[in-house]
């Protein structure tokens, strides 16, 4: 029984570390996001 508990709470931990990786990319994206649509627009009507 003390194996599945160590187990499981390993899966806990990993399932954690997966959700604030998830949460660190997308608040990433959403706060490069408009500089890099800017840099395409620039880009695009420069030729």
């Amino acid at each position: 029984m003390l194996e599945f508990r160590q187990k499981a709470q390993g899966m806990v931990e990993y399932a954690f570390i997966l959700v604030l990786v998830a949460i660190v990319i997308v608040v990433a994206i959403a706060a490069i996001g408009p500089g890099v649509a800017n840099l395409y627009m620039s880009v695009v009507n420069s030729l």
